[in-house]
């Protein structure tokens, strides 16, 4: 019987009863971030053993076709309501839509959302890379979006969730700040690196519209309905020690005519609500370094004197 890997060691086990509060920005109870995911999907794509990019046998012009929707249609009617209602993306930004649709990436920029890297393309995997290999993807996410939008990223969802076991040490290395790669928590905290300070930002499986629609056949309704309950759970709870709530999008999903409805009735619910702090993922992520992990930090190190 082949023995267990060993845990990897990458956060502390922390109770939720046991934990100090966290106090947002106006003495809001829950953070919203809302998390466009703008991708580019190569219709044939090198092909990665370990994965195939494509259900179907290439051409799937099927499923390029409905993704393409995102570029084409998708993201204005997305990114119109979102701004409407005051919402500010939080991209997680395929980083050769840069070069590829040059449009979707300037309106997003023009409307004050924050980018963050989500690889290259989402038809390229991490899944046999080698270090080198990696390194260039993190170096190409850094200098494209800030030669394209003059950010310079913070964060990291890795391209179709997929990593190596190095991947939060290189991020932490190349100097960013958080990762949405673990999906464990309600509430941001460290993530063990070798070197520099990485935060693991809550990013939700449960109510991403490609879980929602994909995986539990949702109606439109019935996953607006899932988010205003993740809302009000999370902005309840949040009032003993402040929560996230994270709403993962992609809008060839969330932008069909059919769906952007009901979604712009959760965006006008949350946006009503006063214990709501609608945020970007960097700024949760600046806020919590400064105010949250730093104090706690050095308090641990006071102690160990």
């Amino acid at each position: 019987m082949r023995e267990n890997a060993p845990d990897p060691g990458l956060y502390d086990f922390r109770r939720w009863p046991d934990r100090a509060p966290i106090r947002w920005p106006g003495d809001k109870k829950v953070a919203v971030w809302v998390s466009p995911n703008l991708e580019f999907y190569e219709i044939d794509p090198p092909a990665n053993p370990h994965r195939k990019s494509w259900a179907k046998p290439h051409p799937d012009v099927v499923g390029y076709g409905h993704r393409d929707y995102a570029n084409r249609v998708g993201h204005w009617r997305m990114a119109d309501v979102m701004t409407k209602h005051g919402f500010p993306g939080s991209v997680s930004l395929s980083v050769a839509l840069c070069q590829h649709v040059p449009e979707v990436v300037a309106d997003a920029n023009e409307r004050g959302w924050e980018f963050f890297s989500h690889g290259i393309y989402n038809t390229r995997y991490s899944y046999g890379m080698d270090e080198a290999q990696e390194r260039a993807i993190i170096e190409d996410s850094i200098k494209t979006v800030r030669d394209a939008t003059g950010q310079t990223i913070k964060g990291w969802l890795a391209p179709a969730l997929t990593h190596t076991p190095r991947t939060m040490d290189l991020i932490a290395e190349y100097g960013l700040s958080y990762t949405c790669d673990l999906y464990h928590d309600d509430q941001p905290g460290e993530v063990h690196v070798k070197s520099g300070r990485l935060l693991s930002m809550p990013y939700s499986l449960e109510v991403n519209d490609h879980y929602g629609f994909f995986v539990y056949n949702m109606s439109p309704r019935e996953y607006a309905d899932a988010l205003i309950r993740q809302f009000e759970r999370l902005a309840a709870e949040g009032e003993d020690g402040g929560t996230v709530m994270c709403i993962p999008l992609h809008s060839y999903l969330i932008g069909q005519p059919h769906r952007i409805g009901a979604f712009e009735e959760v965006l006008r619910h949350i946006a009503a609500d006063d214990r709501a702090w609608i945020t970007r993922s960097g700024d949760i992520a600046d806020h919590y370094l400064a105010n949250v992990a730093a104090p706690a930090k050095a308090t641990a190190e006071e102690g160990a004197v």
